[in-house]
């Protein structure tokens, strides 16, 4: 029989809490026969959801108590040092102490990399972990890795190094990218164009005989499937993301509501609903989410606060498919060079 698969979830975390993780861990059970869920939160929310579920898959998972919650207003010093028995810090501590393979959290940003860095610990090398996430592409068929998308609001030039090479060895392990294109993201694809902070970034990046350095690139650009990874600060790659995904819903929201104008373009709404329906998903946040805490010598999971249950399982997902591919024996091996 195989190895089991041991996933920690904070029951606790995200703008919904218990009513959008603990489905979404039944889901994955249903998905994974050899996935064991340890689910950490109050029992008072969290042991009613459990009777609406299959006996089978409540075999694998096992409910771990916790009374104190990290709240998404919560400064990340004062939730390390305060909650020390959250659903937070147990599902991370449970990686040490539980055997878990991964952690997801929906919880503050904050607290969970303050958390994952007391300890988990950071990579050989690597000063700070980057938040990064995968989004689609007009290629269709590609998807480009972006980082930092806030684990750290001010970055120097050594820290988007890091990234970069953080980021072509998770294309490399799970896209099988033989030479990751890495981009700078700026406000020019000019070599004169942006801060002090991007043309060193981008002196060292270009120096590195490890990345394919393909250059600046433009906001505009993000999706075009011309960088396999794009790199910034961040303050910026956050707002970015958050712009795409408003940019999304604003799209959804216009289509709608012209094929509800009239009885004509409800009548071709109705035709051409399957095809909708399909780029829908394709664009659609929720099919990304699960962001990777890379740098942290163990595998932590950020979804999205206001992820839905379909939303919150992609994040187990991503998880997984991190665990499957050993990415942190992979990026500790490339990386272990610069400690030196």
């Amino acid at each position: 029989m195989s190895r089991p698969l041991r996933i920690a979830i904070d029951a606790m975390g995200g703008d919904f809490g218990p009513p959008v993780t603990v489905p979404a861990a039944f889901a994955a059970l249903a998905k994974h026969p050899r996935l064991e869920v340890l689910l950490f939160g109050r029992e008072a929310d969290v042991t009613p959801l459990l009777a609406e579920s299959d006996d089978r898959l409540r075999e694998r998972l096992s409910l771990c108590h916790c009374e104190e919650v990290v709240g998404m207003g919560d400064k990340p010093s004062q939730a390390l040092r305060g909650k020390k028995n959250s659903s937070m810090r147990l599902a991370i501590d449970s990686l040490k102490t539980l055997g878990a393979h991964a952690c997801v959290s929906a919880g503050n940003t904050g607290a969970l990399m303050a958390m994952g860095c007391y300890v988990l610990k950071t990579s050989p090398g690597i000063d700070r972990p980057a938040i990064c996430i995968s989004m689609p592409t007009l290629a269709g068929t590609e998807r480009t890795y972006l980082l930092d998308l806030g684990a750290n609001v001010d970055n120097c030039s050594e820290h988007l190094h890091q990234f970069a090479l953080m980021g072509s060895v998770l294309s490399r392990v799970l896209d099988g990218v033989a030479e990751p294109r890495v981009a700078l993201l700026n406000i020019g694809h000019e070599e004169i164009k942006g801060n002090e902070q991007v043309k060193f970034a981008a002196q060292l990046i270009g120096d590195d005989p490890r990345l394919r350095y393909t250059g600046y690139i433009e906001a505009d650009r993000l999706l075009d499937g011309e960088a396999d990874v794009i790199v910034c600060d961040g303050f910026v790659g956050n707002v970015a993301l958050k712009a795409a995904e408003g940019t999304t819903r604003l799209i959804a929201f216009r289509a709608q509501h012209v094929f509800n104008s009239n009885l004509y373009t409800r009548a071709l709404g109705w035709l051409v609903k399957p095809l909708l329906q399909r780029v829908k998903q394709e664009v659609n946040p929720e099919s990304y989410n699960g962001a990777y805490f890379l740098g942290l010598q163990g595998i932590l999971v950020k979804s999205h606060g206001a992820a839905s249950v379909a939303g919150f399982q992609q994040a187990i997902e991503s998880a997984i498919v991190q665990v499957e591919n050993r990415m942190v024996e992979h990026l500790d091996h490339a990386l272990e060079t610069l400690a030196h």
